[in-house]
């Protein structure tokens, strides 16, 4: 196993999490982090990462200088990213700087890589899976959730099992969707042409304690801190229904997927891009999660929205069954775990849904 990682985006919720759980599986691990700290928050997680002995730079990924200053590891695991689906389409944030961040950080990472013979683990996500065969999935609604209709005939890469990776990945994916497919494309080149081996996570969702949510991104902390607090929240696409179903992952069980990657024994090209998701023992949709926290806190009215979102989709379930076979990986919290954690961290901190989600 390496002996010395560097992480990017170490203070963002995942590449935070992460780090602490390799540190404690990993204790003679030595990791090195960058972070730009230009998510609202990230700054509360400096403190901790330096305590567990962490090298903390501050730099951009986007300015290849700033990673002159960072000193030569065994692998870089690439945590770094803008993760909405609505970013640099939205009216409000910059399609450049989009693409930036998330395109040309990662070819100035391969070009790291390239330098040192680093190992390359890119944490993508299930956004780079086609939208309009996905928008068009046969489903019904079943105990207030979308669910497929098995019966009906279904595209190449899903069974009931979920989104497996043979599904396609054929544009419009949107925007962050398409500059982590190509990250993903040059990633797998760039190993090939330097030799320097090269391995990609496609997330589902990933949630738990102290994630910066907001609607567009990390919405299972962004409706449990919002819920909480009683602000306004609506059901948006579908008939105003909250049907529309994902999976949940907690950022420990990417972790603990990214230690055995790091054993080595790495697979053929085809096996070294799987999907990595709590699947569909997981998955819940918007008003199976407004239940759990009516359960959990209390009655609070949820408006109903008809507007129609390009992006929006009625049902994403990743299948991991490729990691569980090439890397006998398998994701170890449940769904209500996760959520409750979410729960018992907002509890005592009425602060973070303004500090991560300012209205």
């Amino acid at each position: 196993m390496p002996q010395k990682l560097l992480i990017t985006g170490i203070c963002g919720f995942v590449g935070y999490a992460v780090a602490q759980a390799l540190k404690e599986s990993h204790a003679d691990l030595e990791l090195v982090g960058i972070d730009n700290f230009i998510r609202p928050g990230s700054e509360l997680n400096r403190a901790s990462l330096k305590r567990l002995g962490v090298q903390l730079f501050h730099g951009d990924l986007r300015s290849a200088s700033d990673l002159e200053q960072l000193p030569a590891v065994d692998g870089v695991i690439d945590a770094a990213a803008n993760p909405s689906v609505l970013a640099g389409v939205d009216g409000k944030t910059s399609s450049r700087q989009l693409v930036e961040h998330n395109l040309s950080g990662t070819i100035n990472l391969l070009e790291y890589c390239k330098r040192h013979q680093a190992t390359f683990i890119l944490l993508s996500t299930s956004r780079v899976y086609s939208i309009p065969p996905l928008a068009a999935l046969p489903v019904k609604e079943k105990e207030g959730a979308f669910c497929l209709e098995e019966e009906a005939l279904l595209p190449v890469g899903v069974s009931r099992h979920g989104v497996d990776e043979s599904f396609s990945t054929e544009p419009p994916l949107s925007l962050y969707g398409s500059t982590k497919r190509a990250s993903e494309l040059l990633a797998l080149e760039y190993g090939e042409s330097f030799d320097f081996p090269v391995l990609i996570n496609r997330c589902g969702v990933l949630a738990g304690a102290g994630q910066f949510g907001r609607a567009d991104q990390g919405i299972f902390s962004y409706w449990i801190n919002s819920y909480l607090r009683r602000k306004p929240l609506q059901y948006i696409g579908f008939e105003g229904s909250g049907y529309q179903v994902r999976d949940c992952l907690h950022p420990r069980d990417v972790a603990a997927l990214i230690s055995r990657q790091l054993l080595g024994n790495y697979p053929s090209m085809k096996d070294r891009v799987v999907n990595c998701s709590g699947g569909r023992d997981s998955a819940m949709s918007l008003q199976q999660l407004s239940t759990w926290c009516s359960k959990r806190f209390g009655a609070h009215e949820i408006v109903s929205s008809k507007e129609i979102r390009t992006f929006d989709i009625p049902w994403m379930v990743l299948d991991s069954k490729k990691a569980a076979q090439v890397w006998g990986w398998k994701p170890t919290m449940s769904t209500e775990e996760i959520l409750e954690e979410i729960a018992c961290h907002a509890e005592v901190h009425p602060e973070w849904l303004e500090l991560s989600a300012p209205f």
